[in-house]
C-alpha cells in the first residue's frame, strides 16, 4: 500500500465516503508505524483500535527513552522512565536522592546521578549499579559520530538489556514487543542522524486528531473480529508475514489454520470493497530481501478476483515493476495454479479494457463484477505493489570494485538485474542493489 492509495482514501472522503467506514486491517502490530506516519504526513484523521498507537507503547516509549538519554541527556523524563528498566536493583529511595540531588543543585538527573555515584551518599551496591550505567551511556553516546544511528540503537537495545528482558518474557505479547522494536529501529533509516529522528518523533507525538468526528480505523486482524467496514485495505500478504513465520514454528498446521482464519476474517470485514496488498522486496536491515505473495491468495476465488496491476512507482530511484509480469520477477520460483489463473485474468482483462477505462478506472473499485446470489460484499482486488525489480542490464560486472556507503569497499561476485552479490572487505558477502552503491 502507497501513497496514492492513501489518496485514493482522501478521494473517497471527496466524494461523501465517511472515514469512518474505511479499514486498514494488518497482521502485525508493527506494520502500523508507516500507516500512522503517512496519515500525519497527509492530515487524515485516523484511530488504532486494540491499543496504542506505535511510538504510544510501552516498548516504543522505553527504546525511545534510551536514545533520548544518548542524544538528548538532559531528558529528566526519559532518564527517569528507563533508570530501573530493566529491573537494575535501583529501589524508589536511590532514585529520590538523585531527584533531591538534582533538585537543590539545579542540574539535570543524569548529571545529578554522576555526581552521586562520586559521594558516599549512596550504598555500595546501588552506587555501583549506577555508576555501571552511567558508564553505558558515556560509552554510547561516544558512538554518536562513528556509529550509524540505527546501529547504535541496536547497539543500546541489547547492551542495556532491554532486548533480553523481551526475550525472557514468555507472555503472549512479547514477541510482538520484539517486532515492533525492530521496526523502530527499521524506522530510523530514513533519517540522517539520530537527533533528526528524535525531532521527527517529537512532532509525531504531538499530532491529535481526538477532536475529528470521522476517523479512518488502523487495527490488526485478531481484534478486527464481529466489525464491518464499507471499504478495507489488507496489506502484507506475504509469507512469512502473513502467514505469519512464528505461528507456523509454533503450531504447524494449526498454526496454518489459525492463520487462514484470520484471512477470512480479514476479508469478511468488508461489506463492499476489499483491496488486498503485497511486496515483492522489503527492506530488511537496511537490505531489500525478496518476499514471495502469501498461498493465500491462490485461495481466492477465481470469479470474484480482480488483479489490478500496480500503480507506477519509483521507490529510491529503483526500476518501475508490473504485478503481471512475473516472469520478471527476480528469484521467485511462485508460479502456482492459482498465481497462473490470476495471471490469466488479467491478460484478458487488458486486452479487452484499456488502463482507466471501463472497471478498473484509475486502478480504483471495480464494483461492476456481478455477484452470485446471497452473496453481501464486492471481489476482492488484489494489488502487488513491486518495490524494486529490474530486467534492465546492470551497469557492473563481475569482479568489479565497487563502494556501500555502509559496508564500505567490495568486489562484485555475481549479478542479477540490478542486485549484486558483492564480496565486501570487512562486512562479508551481502546482496545488494546497484542503487546503493557506486564504482570504487
Amino acid at each position: 500500500m502507497c501513497s496514492s492509495d492513501l489518496e485514493e482514501i482522501e478521494q473517497l472522503q471527496r466524494q461523501g465516503k465517511s472515514l469512518d467506514d474505511i479499514a486498514i486491517l494488518v497482521r502485525a502490530s508493527f506494520q502500523m508505524r508507516e500507516f500512522e506516519e503517512r496519515f500525519i504526513t497527509l492530515g487524515l484523521p485516523y484511530k488504532v483500535i486494540g491499543g496504542p498507537r506505535f511510538y504510544e507503547r510501552a516498548e516504543v516509549r522505553d527504546a525511545l527513552a534510551y536514545l533520548r538519554c544518548v542524544g538528548q541527556p538532559a531528558d529528566d523524563l526519559a532518564f527517569e522512565r528507563i533508570v530501573n528498566v530493566p529491573k537494575r536493583g535501583l529501589g524508589d529511595a536511590t532514585v529520590q536522592l538523585v531527584h533531591d540531588h538534582a533538585r537543590r543543585m539545579r542540574i539535570p538527573l543524569m548529571q545529578s546521578a554522576r555526581a552521586l555515584v562520586e559521594s558516599e551518599e549512596l550504598k555500595p551496591k546501588p552506587r555501583q549499579t549506577l555508576r555501571a550505567l552511567l558508564d553505558d551511556f558515556a560509552r554510547w553516546t561516544s558512538l554518536l559520530d562513528t556509529t550509524a544511528h540505527n546501529e547504535l540503537a541496536e547497539i543500546i537495545l541489547e547492551e542495556s538489556g532491554y532486548t533480553e528482558m523481551w526475550q525472557k518474557d514468555r507472555s503472549a505479547e512479547a514477541a510482538g514487543r520484539l517486532e515492533n522494536l525492530k521496526e523502530l529501529v527499521r524506522s530510523m533509516e530514513e533519517f540522517p542522524d539520530l537527533p533528526a529522528f528524535l525531532e521527527h518523533i517529537s512532532l509525531v507525538l504531538e499530532v491529535d486528531d481526538k477532536a475529528a468526528v470521522e476517523r479512518v480505523t488502523i487495527m490488526t486482524l485478531h481484534g478486527a473480529k464481529g466489525l464491518e467496514f464499507e471499504t478495507v485495505f489488507l496489506p502484507g500478504w506475504e509469507e512469512q508475514l502473513f502467514p505469519h513465520q512464528r505461528s507456523l514454528d509454533e503450531s504447524g498446521r494449526a498454526g496454518l489454520e489459525e492463520e487462514r482464519r484470520l484471512a477470512y476474517v480479514g476479508i469478511t470485514r468488508a461489506k463492499r470493497r476489499a483491496k488486498i496488498y503485497f511486496a515483492t522486496n522489503r527492506r530488511i536491515r537496511g537490505l531489500w530481501q525478496t518476499t514471495i505473495p502469501s498461498r493465500f491468495l491462490d485461495e481466492l476465488p477465481a470469479a470474484h478476483v480482480d488483479v489490478i496491476e500496480a500503480r507506477s512507482s519509483n521507490y529510491g530511484g529503483y526500476a518501475q515493476s508490473r504485478f503481471a509480469n512475473m516472469d520478471n520477477y527476480a528469484g521467485s520460483t511462485y508460479a502456482t495454479p492459482g498465481w497462473q489463473r490470476a495471471q490469466a485474468r488479467q491478460q484478458e482483462t487488458s486486452s479487452t479494457t484499456s488502463r482507466g477505462g471501463g472497471n478498473n478506472s484509475g486502478g480504483g473499485w471495480n464494483s461492476g463484477t456481478n455477484m452470485g446470489s446471497g452473496q453481501r460484499r464486492a471481489p476482492a482486488m488484489i494489488e502487488g505493489e513491486l518495490l524494486a525489480t529490474s530486467t534492465s542490464k546492470s551497469g557492473y560486472a563481475t569482479g568489479g570494485r565497487v563502494f556501500h556507503q555502509k559496508f564500505g569497499p567490495g568486489t562484485v561476485a555475481s549479478v542479477d538485474g540490478n542486485k549484486l552479490t558483492v564480496d565486501f572487505d570487512k562486512a562479508g558477502r551481502k546482496m545488494v542493489l546497484e542503487s546503493f552503491i557506486q564504482g570504487a
